[in-house]
């Protein structure tokens, strides 16, 4: 039998110990913010620290910004009061920019994941050349990082989430935009370096927007225990995203979850990725708004317009969501059978039409489920939650690097109002 040996990575020296011991404090303070009050005791106690040593990171933390101290905190017990320790709300934060068919959305979100700036423009990128449409991000996200500085919060980093197959910082193909082959991280950093002269250029990732929103579901939603599931997100088209254990499953190549691409019918409906019959074409936004005989704009005001008839009892509308339903409770339970989640998460336009479209759904998911775990009304099929969206997971994708190595976000000195 052949081994497999893993590549071992260098011996861990003083620095990278106390890089690591950083942010597992770091991380310990935000985690227990979350329920009570975080204390040097309490959190040498949780990352197995002594107390001098916490004490000791702790001291760098603040001098760094990312962490503050105020008043007392009583134990109950013996001893003297804790000084209660918080993540900073100001200093390093991280931009989320997603950019979409019919809208472009903008979110900072601090060290403790609060969402704290939200900038929203619809606009309708379909036919825009790519760079006019990354400008146009850029112009909004440029507007943020103001009125961030104004709250004294200091964006390290931006996430870009756009729809589509997403490798190398480049857009390699993203079918309801057009775009193929768009070196989209290029155009955007340049975009928003150019209207921000003399400041440092901000870093820029990139991710499929699906994933981002379904890592925000994970950290921000309201899935308790659950750990796998599978996320999908309507728009105009459908995204879907894998998470498996905790952990986002993107697949050898960067492009996992293109659910949307799944055919439905061989000899349905032409899809723009040139297959036809793909599920999209059947539960995607227009196809939504075409079955239940809506005209004009689409966006928010037709997917509105769809709810309020469907709420009304308009057959044509409760028809038009519950065959969509069907097709993706088909689609679904074929992934269910193959990965195995504990839930699936319905997201973006879904979530508004869970009422008409979890039924049928759940149905197809009932009956073609193999486990038989998945009966109607279990629970496994479930609404996003309204925390959980791309722009938000974008920007806490960068706050999680944060967390992961702060010395490497401490700001510099004399930094401070750059």
């Amino acid at each position: 039998m052949k081994s497999i040996l893993t590549p071992l990575g260098p011996k861990a020296d003083k620095d990278t110990v106390r890089r690591h011991n950083l942010s597992l404090v770091l991380r310990a303070v935000r985690d227990e913010g979350e329920h009570g009050e975080a204390t040097r005791a309490g959190v040498a106690a949780r990352v197995g620290l002594t107390r001098a040593a916490v004490s000791s990171l702790v001291e760098q933390l603040m001098a760094g910004g990312f962490l503050t101290e105020s008043g007392k905190t009583f134990s109950g017990q013996a001893g003297r009061p804790g000084t209660a320790l918080k993540v900073a709300r100001t200093g390093p934060a991280g931009l989320g920019v997603e950019i979409n068919i019919d809208y472009v959305s903008v979110c900072v979100v601090d060290l403790a994941g609060a969402g704290r700036i939200r900038r929203t423009e619809h606009l309708d990128n379909r036919g825009a050349p790519a760079d006019e449409a990354l400008a146009r991000a850029a112009r909004i996200a440029a507007r943020t990082l103001d009125a961030a500085c104004e709250q004294e919060l200091r964006p390290v980093g931006a996430t870009l989430a756009l729809p589509g197959l997403i490798s190398g910082g480049s857009v390699r193909q993203a079918p309801n935009l057009g775009w193929n082959e768009v070196p989209a991280q290029e155009l955007f950093a340049d975009a928003l370096a150019a209207l921000r002269p003399g400041r440092p250029a901000l870093p820029v990732a990139s991710e499929n927007e699906a994933n981002l929103a379904a890592l925000a579901e994970l950290w921000f939603g309201a899935l308790d225990d659950v750990r796998s599931f599978l996320y999908l997100s309507g728009e105009i088209g459908v995204g879907g995203a894998l998470v498996l254990n905790g952990e986002l499953l993107r697949g050898a190549h960067g492009f996992a979850g293109e659910i949307g691409h799944v055919v439905v019918d061989p000899a349905g409906p032409a899809c723009r990725c040139g297959s036809r019959g793909c599920l999209e074409q059947y539960a995607g936004q227009s196809a939504l708004l075409r079955a239940a005989g809506i005209e004009g704009p689409g966006g928010a005001p037709g997917m509105a317009e769809l709810e309020r008839r469907a709420a009304a009892g308009d057959p044509r509308a409760v028809d038009a969501i519950g065959g969509a339903g069907r097709m993706l409770g088909r689609v679904l339970s074929g992934a269910v059978n193959l990965v195995d989640p504990d839930a699936v998460v319905l997201g973006g336009i879904y979530r508004g039409l869970m009422p008409w479209l979890s039924p049928p759904a759940a149905e197809e998911l009932s009956g073609r489920v193999v486990s038989g775990l998945w009966s109607p009304g279990g629970g496994r099929l479930r609404a996003s939650s309204v925390a959980g969206d791309a722009a938000r997971g974008a920007a806490a994708l960068v706050v999680q690097d944060v967390l992961d190595d702060p010395v490497a976000y401490a700001e510099p000195v004399g930094a401070a109002g750059a």
